[in-house]
Order: C-alpha cells, then sequence, then structure tokens
C-alpha cells in the first residue's frame, strides 16, 4: 500500500495507455497502466491513494463491472471513465454509481489532467475522513463499558443527576466518568463530544 496518489489506468487499447503514461509523466504524476480490469484488482490494495482513469468498454470484465465489484468489496478510489460517443448511457450509469466524471474520446490532455487532479482531490478528502474516523475509534476504544454509556447519554443531553438514576449509581461518579470520557476522547467541550458521537454514528450506518 503506498501512501503516495497514483493514477491507475486501464484500458486494453496500448496506445491509449501508453499516451496517457506519456502525459502523466511528463507532469510528474505517478502512474500505473493495466490491460485489463482483472490485472488491476490482482495488483491493487485496499487503501492505496489516487484515481482510476478506466476505459468503460473492455473485452472480458468491462469498466462499469469492475466499479461494480470495487463497490461490492468496499474499496473506495475515485474513478474517471473514457468513454466512446455511444458509451454515454453507461457513463451517465457510472456516475450514478459513483464515478467522478467521465471524458470522451478524444479528449484533450488538459481535460484528462484536470479530471484527474479533481479525483486527487476527492480522494485526499475520502482519506482525511477515514484517517480521522479511524482516530476517534481509536480513542473511543479506551473507554470503560460504564464509560461508553455515560458517553452514549452525555451526549444526548442528558444531565449527571438523570444519568445518575438511569445507570443506578451517584452523581459523583458519574462526573468521573465524564471527565475520563472527555479526557480518553480529547474532547475539550460537550460540543466537541457530540461532534465526536455525530462523526462515529454517522460512520457506523453509511
Amino acid at each position: 500500500m503506498s501512501d503516495s496518489p497514483c493514477v491507475f489506468v486501464v484500458d486494453d487499447d496500448e496506445p491509449v495507455r501508453d499516451a496517457i503514461g506519456m502525459l502523466l509523466e511528463s507532469v510528474d504524476i505517478a502512474y500505473k497502466t493495466y490491460p485489463d480490469a482483472q490485472s488491476f484488482l490482482d495488483d491493487f490494495e485496499a487503501g492505496d491513494r489516487g484515481c482510476l482513469v478506466l476505459d468503460i468498454r473492455m473485452p472480458g470484465m468491462s469498466g462499469l463491472d469492475l466499479q461494480k465489484q470495487l463497490n461490492q468489496l468496499d474499496i473506495h478510489v475515485p474513478i474517471v471513465f473514457i468513454t466512446g460517443h455511444g458509451d454515454i448511457p453507461m457513463a451517465v450509469e457510472a456516475m450514478r454509481l459513483g464515478a467522478v466524471d467521465f471524458i470522451r474520446k478524444p479528449f484533450n490532455d488538459q481535460e484528462l489532467l484536470d479530471r484527474v487532479q479533481q479525483a486527487f482531490d476527492l480522494d485526499g478528502e475520502w482519506h482525511s475522513t477515514a484517517t480521522g474516523i479511524e482516530e476517534i475509534r481509536s480513542r473511543v476504544s479506551h473507554l470503560t463499558p460504564r464509560e461508553n454509556e455515560v458517553f452514549a447519554r452525555v451526549t444526548l443531553g442528558q444531565a449527571n443527576k438523570v444519568i445518575a438514576i438511569e445507570l443506578g449509581i451517584s452523581e459523583r461518579t458519574v462526573e468521573i466518568h465524564r471527565s475520563n470520557v472527555m479526557q480518553k476522547t480529547k474532547a475539550r467541550t460537550l460540543a466537541d463530544l457530540v461532534r465526536l458521537k455525530m462523526a462515529l454514528d454517522q460512520a457506523e450506518g453509511s
């Protein structure tokens, strides 16, 4: 797995692969090329950074089939599709399934570079969000079962007195647990704590 963004070019047309590779190399963008979807799947590791420039129509596994398989595997990589004129309905379907954009053949160099940059930006956002969620999960994992119960109730807006009654413990004990929760999650305020809980709930529900 690499942390440096890379453009993964998948196209059964060798001259197209070579041309895209030369373009990316000319602007110092790392890239890898593959003649078919399976070759890409065999080489790609979940967590690899970058984007996928993908021909929508290929022998065997099509670009659209590859996109669907990546979705099923819960692998998130921004995809820019390369399409012919007759592939527009397929490209629209690909956008519906989460593709960043599509470009029509023949495309100019700047158009492709613009789409790649857009995909890189999106990959950075996804990576930042995923890293943030993992950090929150790591902090919360240090909570004891009782602290987790207090965490859940505090972020619902319950007062210490109410929490004490519901859990059958003293209000002073609730205050101690609450202080531990703030310390372990590195939340400075109640608002911070609520935002952490909302981010976790959203991630679990996605």
